[in-house]
C-alpha cells in the first residue's frame, strides 16, 4: 500500500472563533482497510503585538458550551458518515438495533 500525506482535512467545522478539523487516515485492520479520524479543535485569536491571527489549543470558560457543540456535531457528522452506502458499518448486522431506523 502506498503511504500518502494528506495535509488536508476532510471537514472543517466552525463555531465563532472556533474550528474542528476532521483528518482521515487509512488503515490495515484485520486485512482490511479502514477509515480512520482524528479530529483537531483550536481556537483563532489575533495577536494584540503583531495584529497576525493565530490559533491555540487553549480555551476559556465562556468556550466550553460552544466547543460541547461543535464536538457535538463533529460526532453526529462522523458517525452520520459510518452509515454510508457501500460504507462495511452500514450493513444491518452492524448496526444497534435501537439504531437502525435512524439510518435507513
Amino acid at each position: 500500500m502506498e503511504n500518502k500525506i494528506n495535509n488536508k482535512p476532510v471537514k472543517v467545522f466552525a463555531f465563532g472563533a472556533l474550528k474542528a478539523a476532521v483528518w482521515t487516515d487509512s488503515r490495515v485492520v484485520n486485512n482490511s482497510i479502514v477509515e480512520m479520524h482524528s479530529v483537531r479543535i483550536d481556537r483563532t485569536y489575533k495577536d494584540k503585538d503583531s495584529n497576525e491571527w493565530k490559533h491555540t489549543n487553549v480555551f476559556f470558560a465562556e468556550d466550553l458550551l460552544k466547543l460541547a457543540a461543535l464536538a457535538s456535531e463533529v460526532y453526529k457528522w462522523l458517525r452520520l458518515r459510518s452509515f454510508e452506502p457501500g460504507l462495511e458499518a452500514n450493513k444491518e448486522d452492524n448496526v444497534p438495533q435501537n439504531e437502525q431506523n435512524n439510518y435507513s
